[in-house]
């Protein structure tokens, strides 16, 4: 598997890879289209950009406002009908879903990429994708950790961090995110 099929199966990438310079090519294409996405003031224009970051055609049902920031973009995966606020970021080397008719508020953070405890692999990543399943809302500034599924139609409460799986129909809060109620 190369370097990229790896960081989708998750799982420990070591700094040493020499894989590793394919996928700073990629950042750096993300940082500068990145910059041009943020400096664009048209909805249309911010779907047009991410779709070249993300390699995938964005439906037109689906809005993102700027400022957004991604790492990556190629390991992100967005459904019809999303509705992406301000100032959100995707670390996504591990991999994101997005579902269908999910709303993602401001200042949102879903993160793929964690590091090990051992001090001397330190700068490796441990990879873990995100599953944000139909019809979610991701309250503002929640962030959501390497390997949580949120279940579909669920709410995460503003400001929430989310650490375990969400079931579907449900609401979490608080942190670390715990139950609240059943949908």
């Amino acid at each position: 598997m190369n370097i990229f099929e790896r960081m989708r199966a998750g799982g420990i990438i070591p700094h040493t890879d020499p894989e590793w310079a394919e996928v700073w090519e990629i950042v750096n294409q993300t940082i500068a289209l990145s910059a041009k996405l943020n400096a664009s003031g048209k909805v249309e224009e911010i779907r047009a950009i991410l779709s070249e970051i993300l390699g995938q055609s964005i439906d037109p049902s689906t809005t993102v406002l700027a400022p957004f920031s991604t790492n990556f973009g190629k390991h992100t995966t967005i459904g019809k009908n999303v509705f992406i606020n301000h100032g959100c970021s995707f670390l996504d080397l591990g991999g994101i879903t997005i579902e269908d008719d999910v709303l993602i508020g401001p200042q949102v953070k879903i993160v793929t990429e964690n590091h090990p405890v051992d001090p001397t692999q330190r700068k490796s990543l441990d990879l873990k994708a995100v599953h944000i399943g139909k019809n979610v809302w991701l309250g503002a500034g929640a962030i959501v950790l390497p390997g949580v599924t949120i279940g579909e139609n669920s709410i995460v409460a503003a400001g929430a961090v989310v650490t375990k799986d969400v079931p579907s129909n449900t609401i979490v809060g608080g942190v670390p995110a715990k139950h609240i109620k059943n949908i």
